[in-house]
């Protein structure tokens, strides 16, 4: 039979259970959009910009069964959509790139786009791929999406010229795709479970910190927590990776950058179960929070052990499947522990947490705890909420309870800023039987606010939830006190409703506390519409997040007397003068 490479790309994409693809065409590829323009099972999505399609495709694939997918053009279309793809690397997030490429069979120089796309990319993939013929084309997808998805997930880039998308050439069978089979754990990671369920029995107080790559035994984890009695604190990433409504769920990070309840839990530690986690920046407060010798660390990643923490023992595999290994050792073992006392003591911590948020005077702006309070009490259990990077990250991170796993995704390790918006877009169409919730700040929205009238074009229902107050604030508290000054982070006045005007959204304003009940309502009613919604939020960011000022004295304990004194005495100075 004869087929053209596009064919044979959208039958492989097909295989591997794309359903969705992100990307702007160009003469490059029109040809594969022609064939996915046919497809039963895919969706080709045009978004207005290629970085905004790396953050969708990145949603899809941390919100649903499906690996998210780009379709773009070469040159611009790889440096624009670097962004989305970058970030989905370094959080270990699958996605399947495809690009289309110059011709392979030219005799001329100098064409249009001519740019060694492998090399570009090599930094910010897991593999990259140029097919050379037609009979390339299906194994190539297939392998690229098994080195996507085994292992660490992460991105890989296929490129295909494009004459090899317009021609057909004779292809002497097709095959479907089998997925490779299930790793079976060995007799020695089996004899790592049994003694790291012996050390968490022996304990006195075991504790828990999840990351993302514990999303998926998020019930096993439950029953593990429960068996031990263990308080449970996720990274960033990992905050859907336990139920913020069990009652051992103590919150956020660990040290001097997390909250009452998970710094009090981690305090007198004896023992740490770290599930899918690096123990990176973020996860850690900037490297401020510190752990027992007795650290038992799972992920099927074995470069990540030992890297920032001493590790008692280093089980390397799949998170669901060790999980459910650890549970039978568990339970063999010993009883599940009594842990009414440590459940009452998180839930004082988080109630005194809360408390003092409660008390903070926000005057004509919006106290950001009466706002999240008030949006889990609208929501069901299996809304999706989307975040930014910003300010608002940690306020969410902090004060919004998540309930159901993979119902919290955010940038993290690439910490890319306009992420939310596009990213909640993809996650609202892929659940619309959900309610999906993007929280953005006000910078980070205007990165990619554009991507509305995508959503508007496909009848897409969002709320996205804009925390305005005219700064990179972030950033601009972090200037304030060691400069005394703000530069660059007071952004040019931008009116939203505009915005909505513009893109054909709906637009609600949250002037003050009294509102958010009423707003809040109206928003989610016209979302429920398959409308977006731009829910502009007067909020109040003078109250600093217990992560905040965790990082900020942690760093500044590292700093040499030297760069204290000189940046204390700078900003007492321009205190003075300015």
């Amino acid at each position: 039979m004869k087929k053209t490479g596009a064919w044979l790309a959208r039958y492989a994409m097909e295989q591997v259970g794309v359903k969705y693809t992100f990307g702007i065409p160009g003469v490059h590829n029109t040809e594969l959009y022609d064939e996915l323009n046919n497809s039963e099972q895919i969706t080709p999505y045009l978004v207005t910009h290629e970085a905004h399609g790396g953050f969708m495709a990145d949603a899809i694939s941390r919100t649903t069964d499906s690996i998210g997918s780009m379709l773009i053009v070469p040159a611009a279309g790889i440096t624009h959509a670097a962004s989305g793809i970058a970030e989905a690397y370094l959080d270990g997030i699958p996605m399947l790139v495809i690009s289309g490429g110059i011709r392979n069979d030219s005799k001329f120089d100098y064409q249009l786009h001519q740019l060694d796309q492998q090399k570009l990319v090599a930094g910010f993939t897991k593999a990259q791929f140029k097919v050379e013929s037609h009979d390339q084309i299906i194994d190539t997808i297939y392998q690229a999406y098994d080195i996507a998805t085994q292992g660490e997930p992460g991105p890989v880039f296929v490129e295909i010229p494009v004459n090899l998308q317009l021609d057909k050439a004779e292809i002497s069978a097709l095959h479907s795709y089998v997925k490779p089979p299930q790793a079976v754990l060995s007799d020695e990671t089996m004899a790592q479970i049994e003694q790291a369920a012996q050390n968490l029995l022996q304990a006195k107080k075991p504790v828990i910190f999840a990351g993302w790559g514990a999303v998926g035994a998020f019930k096993e984890l439950i029953t593990i927590a429960e068996h031990i009695g263990a308080p449970v604190s996720t990274s960033l990433q990992g905050i859907s990776a336990f139920p913020a409504n069990h009652a051992l769920h103590a919150g956020f990070c660990f040290g001097p950058a997390a909250a009452d309840a998970p710094q009090q839990a981690f305090a007198n530690a004896d023992c740490v179960l770290a599930i899918g986690t690096r123990f990176a920046e973020i996860a850690t407060g900037s490297f401020g929070g510190k752990l027992p010798d007795n650290l038992i660390h799972i992920d099927i990643n074995p470069e990540v052990f030992a890297k920032n923490f001493t590790t008692e023992i280093a089980i390397q595999g799949d998170a669901q499947l060790v999980c459910n290994a650890l549970v039978s050792e568990l339970v063999a073992k010993g009883n599940a522990t009594d842990f009414s006392a440590t459940a009452e003591q998180i839930s004082a911590n988080k109630s005194a947490y809360r408390k003092r948020w409660y008390e903070h005077d926000s005057e004509d702006r919006v106290n950001p705890a009466l706002f999240f309070d008030e949006l889990r009490a609208q929501l069901n259990d299996d809304a999706n909420i989307v975040v930014d990077d910003g300010n608002h990250t940690f306020l969410s991170a902090e004060l919004m309870p998540v309930h159901k796993a993979r119902g919290f995704i955010s940038p993290t390790d690439f910490n890319c800023m306009g992420y939310a918006t596009p990213a909640a877009i993809a996650t609202a169409f892929a659940h619309q039987d959900q309610e999906t919730v993007a929280i953005v700040g006000d910078g980070a929205f205007m990165m990619t606010c554009m991507e509305l009238a995508t959503a508007v074009n496909h009848e897409i229902g969002v709320v996205i939830a804009v925390f305005n107050d005219g700064e990179l604030s972030q950033i601009s508290q972090a200037q304030q006190i060691p400069y005394n000054r703000k530069t660059c982070t007071v952004l040019p006045q931008t009116k939203l409703q505009g915005i909505a005007i513009a893109t054909g959204a709906d637009y609600v304003r949250v002037e003050n506390n009294d509102d958010i009940k009423v707003a809040l309502q109206e928003a989610r009613q016209l979302a429920s519409q398959n409308r977006p919604v731009i829910l502009d939020v007067n909020i109040d960011y003078s109250k600093p997040t217990a992560f905040t000022q965790g990082i900020v004295k942690t760093n500044l304990k590292r700093m040499p007397l030297s760069t204290k004194v000189r940046m204390i005495g700078r900003a007492i100075y321009r205190k003075l003068t300015d």
